[in-house]
């Protein structure tokens, strides 16, 4: 039987994340009936070639697509696809078509919008597209025919992980991935969705506050096979709520301690599911080789949380802080500021929450961003019921960022500029340093403490010798 090639594209962008939405439709695919491309822009010298070159003959090109900068590339590929084998239908999923299902297929360039989970879905797009027949029906994705007309199918409802084929590796150039991190570091995902109601999320809009997970026993083994293969060091898993059972993480750790993988890992934790988590439990988890778990604070302010739906607690934050502290687990404890309306003394409560944070452990950080009104939120949709207008198409939403430093309506300019002086201040703090820089270090705390942050000479000197980077 003749194998179809089906190319495969993420945009480029500033981290080097491996594309493992690619992989997992890639690797979905019959290898019996289907070449897998993937090309990943962010690896090639000049993206538009490899991809042309790569299209002759193909089924289809799919692209997956966040908000923000990388639509930039994902429209000038899909164009330049366009342009050189108009034939070839292109194919968008990710969390950009999930959302504007619709309006992604406003540009001539876009044929088809998958909507989440897209192993089930872009695989029967493929099947339907070899075999000619209409997307009609087909379940989790938007398209548009030949005579212009836009079909919005049905959404598929969420199939259980282990019914897909394992992600394959072989896929990828693994090697190069490790040399752009500057680590021997895996990329995996063991779960989709989450049950939580963050107003400032778009998984409650995109998951239905659904959650699936692959079982302990597979995650294991298949660790174990590409450890075999691929000799990492480390495993960035990729959920957005890895903690989500108790009991699976804790299969999850044994069945990791059962290979005797020489590896470390890092997850994701809710703060509620920090404090409930069991010690023995933790503690199998850091045998196993938990290095660092990344828990959202989002807010220091009590109110703050309820009005985001947060569902957690300020005093859930510690309690999971000193476990993990104790425990020698690293923290990573990410805040947002600048939500509609938020009052001073919000911000004020969480750059004093994240002071007490930082001051427990070396290594813990607490990384400061700027709302954004992401698309598919419940404060997003408040914003615009109050007057704030959304991009309007695909080249203004190119040019939304949602982790840059560029300030919300919200946000005055002088709080801003507090912000990003704590942001510098706290890390020359309490981040671990050499003895010469020990002055330094005591003078930061000083202003730490006073959040007194005038005539920021070192932190000018900083950014000079490392300019932040400026968008996603």
């Amino acid at each position: 039987m003749t194998r179809q090639r089906v190319v495969l594209y993420n945009p480029r962008a500033v981290f080097y994340t491996m594309p493992l939405a690619l992989l997992a439709v890639g690797s979905h695919l019959d290898p019996e009936r289907y070449e897998v491309v993937v090309i990943d822009g962010r690896l090639e010298r000049d993206p538009e070639a490899a991809v042309i070159a790569a299209l002759a003959g193909a089924l289809c090109l799919g692209v997956t697509v966040l908000t923000g900068q990388p639509i930039v590339d994902a429209l000038a590929i899909s164009r330049a696809a366009k342009r050189a084998r108009p034939e070839v239908p292109v194919v968008w999923g990710g969390w950009h078509p999930s959302m504007f299902a619709t309006d992604s297929l406003a540009d001539g360039a876009v044929d088809v919008t998958v909507q989440a989970q897209g192993e089930a879905t872009f695989a029967a797009i493929v099947e339907r597209l070899r075999a000619g027949d209409s997307l009609e029906g087909c379940e989790g994705c938007t398209f548009r025919d030949a005579s212009g007309r836009v079909t919005s199918n049905p959404p598929r409802t969420l199939v259980p992980l282990d019914a897909f084929r394992a992600h394959d590796y072989r896929l990828l150039p693994v090697e190069r991935y490790y040399a752009l991190k500057g680590r021997r570091q895996i990329d995996y995902i063991s779960s989709q969705g989450c049950h939580f109601r963050c107003a400032f999320c778009a998984d409650p809009f995109v998951y239905r506050r659904q959650w699936v997970g692959l079982p302990p026993t597979r995650i294991g083994d298949e660790l174990a096979d590409l450890w075999q293969r691929h000799r990492f060091l480390d495993v960035n898993f990729q959920d957005e709520t890895f903690f989500t059972r108790t009991d699976r993480v804790d299969a999850i750790a044994e069945s990791l301690l059962a290979h005797r993988l020489p590896i470390s890992w890092a997850a994701t934790m809710r703060a509620d599911q920090g404090e409930r988590l069991p010690d023995d439990v933790l503690a199998r988890c850091r045998r196993s080789g938990l290095r660092r778990a990344l828990v959202g604070v989002e807010s220091g302010s009590p109110a703050t949380l309820r009005r985001i739906r947060k569902d957690i607690t300020v005093e859930q934050v510690f309690v999971t802080a000193e476990k993990l502290r104790r425990h020698g687990i690293a923290g990573q404890f990410p805040f947002i500021v600048g939500f509609p309306d938020e009052p001073p003394e919000s911000i004020d409560a969480s750059l004093d929450v994240a002071l007490r944070l930082r001051a427990m452990s070396p290594d813990f950080r607490t990384p400061f961003f700027y709302f954004r009104p992401y698309p598919g939120a419940t404060l997003t949709e408040e914003a615009v019921q109050n007057g704030y207008r959304l991009p309007a198409s695909l080249d203004e939403w190119a040019a939304f960022d949602f982790v840059g430093s560029a300030r919300t309506p919200w946000l005055s300019a002088e709080a801003q500029r507090r912000i990003e002086r704590f942001k510098f201040y706290q890390g020359l703090a309490y981040d671990r340093t050499p003895r010469w820089r020990q002055a330094l270090q005591r003078a930061a705390r000083w202003r730490c403490r006073r959040h007194d942050y005038r005539w920021p000479v070192e932190m000018r000197v900083g950014q000079w010798i490392s300019p932040p980077e400026a968008l996603s």
